[in-house]
């Protein structure tokens, strides 16, 4: 009885223990999945401790908005606009895909944002994904607590500067980055973005990020928050 009425009061929790801690509610959150996003976007690329991390990542930050960039037909977005939703967060989502013009091997050209378009609060812009999503950090005003999602593409190049640019003009941010399984230089596959988030993280020691692995494989996730 009591799980019962915790249920209906609080359907999503968090909280922190010594100041350290990272909790949500994992069943609800789980149900939420199962129900609302593998039906829409999958279990690819995001496999299911992906998804979960993604969801509960948004949960613990309860962001005011979201930038995510390099989603090709806007399954990431449609995921931080169901979680939204479904959390009855007010969150603005802005994903950033290439411009028309630019040849990438994932450039969705006209189906860019698919998944998106029409949806409230979410806004489809064109440009490089960081410097697009700084330039609108910067013209904000008032509280915003940022969540920005960064796709790794299995490059160190990429996640160091993209990574470096947030951490160096965003006061407090939560980062989702993708491609992230850590592998040794013998696999010669996606040893990148892990390095990247390690180097990164070592030229601003005074962050202090905390941070969450998904361990198990490929692809890979990793959540740094504050």
């Amino acid at each position: 009885m009591i799980e019962k009425i915790w249920n209906i009061i609080n359907p999503v929790y968090n909280a922190k223990f010594n100041g350290d801690g990272f909790e949500v509610h994992n069943w609800k959150l789980s149900s939420f999945i199962v129900r609302k996003i593998i039906p829409v976007v999958g279990v690819h690329p995001f496999p299911l401790n992906e998804l979960q991390l993604m969801v509960s990542a948004v949960a613990w930050a309860k962001p005011t908005h979201i930038f995510e960039w390099g989603t090709h037909i806007g399954k990431s977005a449609r995921i931080f606009y169901e979680t939204c939703r479904f959390l009855k967060i007010e969150t603005a989502v802005h994903s950033i895909d290439l411009p028309d013009e630019a040849e990438h091997v994932e450039h969705p050209h006209k189906s860019r944002g698919k998944l998106v378009k029409g949806k409230k609060n979410v806004f489809l812009h064109q440009g490089d994904g960081v410097n697009t999503s700084l330039d609108i950090y910067k013209s904000l005003t008032g509280e915003v607590r940022p969540l920005f999602y960064v796709d790794g593409d299995h490059s160190y190049e990429s996640v160091y500067r993209e990574c470096a640019a947030i951490l160096q003009n965003v006061k407090n941010p939560t980062i989702i980055l993708h491609d992230t399984f850590y592998q040794t230089a013998e696999s010669k596959y996606n040893i990148g973005p892990w390095q990247a988030i390690a180097d990164v993280l070592a030229k601003f020691p005074e962050k202090k990020f905390r941070r969450i692995d998904t361990y198990t494989g490929l692809p890979g996730m990793t959540l740094l928050y504050l």
